[in-house]
């Protein structure tokens, strides 16, 4: 991932941290009206109109990415991907983000502006502004640290917390391609180390690579909605595996669930590649994490205004908290839901 030529390689101790900072940032344009200061001063200064919504991620080398098939740019696209997916579930619209990374002197400036254009491609694509972040030495690697803003109209905020009884639960896209996307390139790296000189086909794989390398918040769902009238009652996006984001809105609404196997939808790639890991699809649908999709509930009423909607799925009903949580597998059978996702001890959820 890293050019090999030492002519293209120049130190970052050969730029003050400021002037680096300056240097990286300097094609961020400044798109936001509720932007009034950016980056530049100590501080930025922001006005939203309507309610401020925060969400911080942070991403490590060797803990959350692998460098040796994660290109630089991809991982600036993903890092702030994972932050504007928790905005939209909050049925909010991303409007900045700051940006903080430490690096070790392995890595030449060349390496953080390939970086950087990911950052900026995903601020161009998302409409957000860059406006501020932090530049520091690592002894250990990479670290992306991002914190991103929105706003909502209070009257529109949507939180875990408010599942009903009888409440429809939605899915939008489909799971388990970002969990396949990264066994595919766990078991290239390995067959790369015993030959090198080995070129994987990766073509029967595109759609699973792409959603673990270059995934894509639903920047489309909240505004969806809005045009179709409905409010969820509560919302989550799938970073850790649809078993524990089910069970995160249980236990916040105090409600149970019933989820149905045979309406998860997966795509043909995850079930043919799940076939050849010997795995099991709706496992990896359940535990694999990374798909950032939307996970809602509706009320029943609103039923009629989504039921022909191509982008969203009913795949199960909230139920009185006694009843728990349950999956019906395709045989009918009721088995308790648990969370095997990435646990929250190790990563903000």
């Amino acid at each position: 991932m890293l050019e090999n030529k030492d002519s293209l390689k120049t130190p970052i101790s050969s730029m003050g941290e400021f002037a680096l900072i300056e240097h990286l940032t300097k094609h961020f344009e400044i798109k936001q009206s509720s932007t009034i200061k950016s980056i530049g001063d100590d501080a930025a200064v922001i006005d939203h109109k309507e309610q401020t919504v925060v969400s911080t991620d942070l991403l490590i080398e060797g803990v959350h990415f692998d460098l040796s098939y994660m290109p630089l740019k991809h991982l600036g696209y993903k890092s702030v991907v994972v932050n504007m997916s928790d905005i939209f579930a909050m049925n909010a619209t991303p409007t900045q983000i700051t940006v903080s990374i430490a690096v070790s002197n392995r890595f030449p400036v060349e390496a953080l502006e390939e970086l950087y254009a990911g950052i900026a491609t995903a601020a161009k694509y998302y409409n957000v502004d860059v406006i501020g972040g932090d530049t520091t030495s690592s002894t250990h690697g990479l670290m992306i640290s991002i914190t991103a803003l929105g706003e909502v109209d209070k009257k529109q905020v949507v939180y875990r917390d408010g599942a009903k009884e009888n409440d429809l639960v939605l899915l939008t896209g489909d799971l388990g391609a970002a969990y396949l996307g990264l066994q595919i390139l766990e078991r290239e790296k390995q067959v790369f180390q015993v030959n090198p000189n080995s070129q994987p086909d990766l073509e029967p794989y595109s759609y699973l690579i792409e959603r673990q390398l270059k995934p894509e918040a639903r920047k489309d769902i909240p505004a969806l909605l809005k045009d179709l009238g409905v409010k969820p009652t509560s919302m989550i996006d799938i970073s850790d595996g649809l078993s524990s984001e089910i069970l995160h809105i249980c236990k916040q609404s105090e409600v149970g669930c019933t989820i149905y196997e045979d309406k998860i939808p997966l795509d043909p790639q995850v079930i043919t590649t799940s076939e050849e890991f010997n795995m099991d699809s709706t496992t990896i649908a359940l535990n694999g994490g990374e798909d950032y999709e939307l996970l809602f509930t509706i009320s029943q009423e609103d039923y009629p205004k989504i039921k022909a909607n191509p982008n969203m799925t009913v795949i199960g009903h909230i139920l009185k908290p006694t009843e728990g949580t349950h999956l019906i597998t395709r045989d009918n059978t009721k088995i308790p839901l648990i969370a095997r996702g990435w646990s929250a001890t190790q990563e903000n959820e």
